[in-house]
């Protein structure tokens, strides 16, 4: 009975409060923000700039031990010029494309193969290098022609692919169908080194305006970077092409 309501002693908000907090939100959020714009800009510069600093000492590192003194400006100046090495490993790389392309060079190096063909373990490592380096390093008429569109995994649902050749040899002949068949590269997303090879009729196929870098980052980016719509044509055109065509097929 001796209990009596005493006010409550929180302190009340005072008006000035709302428009503080609303201010400092706005200010953290501006320079949030701010923030991230600048991370956009300078992430890939330093990233880039880092990358060929390190890949640069590393060459430095693997050939100017090779690299006589005499032939070193160190030596007379006095200062180690970060990227000589890479310069000598040019240098050294043309002198040797140009012998290979000659007769004497091309001698040597059947000569080499064939000793390396009688060494089992290394045969198989050498011919596995080989073709790797042969693949990564191939002219530009043996690289992807076009990028387009096909019907993957089932019918309705398209993917970005790329047109590698015609089909040849074997795989056409044994494929039962008539129509032409195209060798295509389907990549995947972020990597589009990795993917699938497939063999399609070159009727399911549908041609992009946009060229093969164009579609590599609408691969890498998973569709959140577009090429220029003023470049390429419409899509759904191109389907309805597509279907028209596969009618008059019928």
């Amino acid at each position: 009975m001796f209990e009596q309501n005493h006010p409550s002693h929180r302190p009340e908000p005072s008006d000035g409060d709302p428009p503080q907090r609303g201010f400092f939100r706005a200010l953290f959020a501006r320079l949030r923000n701010n923030f991230i714009a600048g991370l956009v800009v300078i992430a890939p510069i330093g990233l880039t700039i880092w990358l060929i600093w390190t890949v640069t000492g590393w060459i430095d590192g693997v050939v100017l031990p090779l690299v006589p003194n005499k032939f070193k400006p160190e030596q007379y100046i006095g200062i180690d010029i970060r990227g000589l090495g890479v310069i000598f490993f040019l240098l050294f790389t043309l002198l040797v494309g140009w012998m290979a392309k000659g007769m004497i060079g091309r001698f040597f190096i059947h000569w080499g193969e064939r000793i390396v063909d009688q060494m089992p373990v290394i045969r198989s490592v050498y011919n596995g290098l080989k073709q790797i380096a042969e693949t990564v390093f191939a002219q530009s008429e043996t690289s992807f022609d076009k990028a387009c569109l096909v019907e993957y995994p089932r019918k309705g649902i398209w993917a970005v692919a790329f047109i590698s050749t015609a089909t040849k040899g074997e795989v056409n002949r044994r494929i039962p169908r008539d129509e032409q068949m195209i060798s295509v590269f389907l990549p995947t997303t972020p990597n589009p080194t990795s993917g699938f090879l497939l063999f399609v009729p070159q009727a399911d196929v549908i041609e992009l305006d946009m060229s093969v870098e164009e579609a590599a980052k609408l691969v890498i980016s998973a569709g959140l970077v577009a090429p220029d719509e003023d470049r390429v044509v419409d899509a759904p055109k191109m389907l309805r092409r597509a279907a028209q065509r596969a009618r008059a097929d019928a």
